[in-house]
């Protein structure tokens, strides 16, 4: 293995600071393909399919769960997929394996599910041996086909206006690889993180950043954000803006 030179504190920090440089200007330019992300078109889905959930049959709307925003997920675990019975796809439960607590993104009006072709009791057993707590559906019809999952992986995402659905974006491949973490999850979504600070289409919902985090216990509907952590956390982005304006001087 060929290291890379031994430097000093010095000479270590100056080159951090140079791919600081670079990794900023990467922040920028994701946000940026966010903000483009939120003005994709909308296509209206008009079909209705039908899943099957621990609760029996769902729609598609039922999977939203009542909230504005829908994440799903095709994994692989059915007959003819490598490891099945005992196992869903490798990829697919490395992926599974990194989804986060699921409060963050519900308290953004959001909904994360998982669906594929095995039987809701496999699904049950599955994600009891694994210790996974996403939702996570049987497809029972053409769904995986008409939105490009049959036969890979992939994020679909949708928003609902009442009843009417829309499909807003769609990734796969490596692109299902950076997925996982509450931020990168709306980031795929029409309304992305709903803060203040984001380049959004007029009208869209947004409130202060850090304000609307909460512990993931005690997200309450329609709550104020707490009076304490308001002024905890309006403190430490204020000094974050001024350690990074002195490091432009």
């Amino acid at each position: 293995m060929q290291t890379p030179p031994i430097v000093t504190q010095e000479e270590w920090e100056a080159a951090r600071l140079r791919l600081l440089r670079q990794e900023k200007a990467l922040t920028r330019a994701r946000d940026a393909l966010a903000a483009e992300r939120r003005r994709m078109p909308w296509m209206a889905v008009d079909k209705a399919y039908a899943f099957e959930g621990p609760d029996g049959r769902a729609t598609l709307l039922d999977l939203f769960e009542g909230r504005r925003q829908l994440i799903l997920y095709r994994a692989f675990f059915e007959p003819g997929v490598h490891g099945w019975p005992d196992h869903a796809c490798r990829g697919c439960s490395m992926l599974a394996d990194q989804v986060s607590r699921l409060e963050h993104l519900n308290a953004r009006d959001t909904t994360l599910v998982f669906a594929s072709r095995a039987p809701q009791a496999d699904i049950f057993r599955l994600k009891a041996k694994m210790g996974w707590k996403m939702p996570w559906y049987t497809t029972t019809d053409s769904f995986d086909a008409d939105f490009g999952v049959d036969e890979w992986h992939g994020h679909n995402v949708f928003i609902r206006d009442g009843e009417q659905v829309f499909r807003t974006y769609f990734i796969n491949n490596r692109g299902d690889e950076a997925v996982g973490t509450v931020w990168s999850y709306l980031d795929l979504t029409a309304l992305g993180r709903q803060e203040t600070w984001e380049d959004s289409p007029e009208g869209y919902p947004q409130t202060p950043p850090y304000q609307w985090w909460n512990w993931r216990d005690q997200y309450q509907p329609d709550a104020a954000p707490d009076a304490k952590w308001v002024e905890v956390s309006g403190a430490g982005e204020a000094a974050m803006r001024a350690a990074s304006a002195a490091a432009r001087s």
